[in-house]
């Protein structure tokens, strides 16, 4: 079940708000009735109609981009800098970035227009798991990892536990290469532990979304996500 006024911006009827006056001014039926309450919540199977147009939905869509650097994770930018919808061609439905990924970081971003599962899979209490691969400038050691698993304190406020593995360190460029899976995604989290913890990140990857991989894409190449694959994301929010 989704808000009717939802439901009429992922048709393309108008923005959210605006569909929402045009609720208000009771040209919008459902099931034949005609409906002015904002809270209204309509299924897959209700008939809906503006103005006596029957209202047509769109296809979900669900899309794994390997985002390459420089590129905005927003349907557009003011600045007209490359945004992730940029890379991905052909696509009529109006899908958007489930979470974010900063200009100069790459990997894995799911694009969609299910706005339900994108709440889920970035909401904090659903504990979606996210992994990225580190570039961290020194010689970063055990013991510093073990403070990343047993949380730090960010602005006030500990972060939830997290799984780090230190992969290499490179002595010619005094830099460790870390892999860290989070289940929580604070704005810039991953570079401001490692700089908490004395590390500051010259690189930043995110290697998987949940169990969905960038290995077989090259950067900003794109797939659409397989029916099992939708469906086994759902499955991992709603246990």
């Amino acid at each position: 079940m989704e808000r009717l006024q939802k439901v009429m911006a992922h048709a393309g009827v108008a923005s959210r708000r605006k569909s929402e006056e045009i609720i208000e001014q009771g040209r919008v039926k459902v099931n034949g009735e005609v409906v002015t309450e904002l809270g209204t919540k309509v299924s897959v199977n209700d008939e809906i109609t503006v103005d006596e147009v029957p209202l047509t939905r769109e296809q979900k869509v669900y899309i794994l981009l390997n985002k390459p650097r420089e590129t905005i994770s927003t349907v557009d930018d003011p600045k007209d800098r490359d945004t992730v919808i940029d890379m991905v061609e052909g696509i009529e439905e109006r899908i958007y970035p489930v979470g974010r990924l900063d200009w100069d970081t790459t990997g894995a971003l799911l694009l969609t227009n299910d706005g339900e599962l994108s709440y889920k899979l970035t909401h904090p209490s659903f504990e979606f798991p996210k992994t990225y691969v580190v570039k961290a400038n020194g010689h970063m050691r055990k013991k510093e990892g073990t403070f990343l698993e047993k949380g730090i304190k960010l602005d006030g406020k500990m972060t939830a536990p997290a799984k780090v593995n230190i992969l290499s360190y490179d002595r010619r460029t005094n830099s460790t290469m870390v892999r860290i899976t989070l289940h929580e995604g604070r704005n810039h989290q991953v570079k401001n532990m490692f700089k908490e913890i004395g590390y500051p990140v010259d690189k930043l990857t995110r290697e998987s979304f949940g169990f969905l991989s960038i290995d077989k894409l090259q950067s900003g190449e794109w797939r659409h996500l397989t029916p099992h694959e939708v469906k086994q994301l759902e499955q991992m929010v709603n246990e």
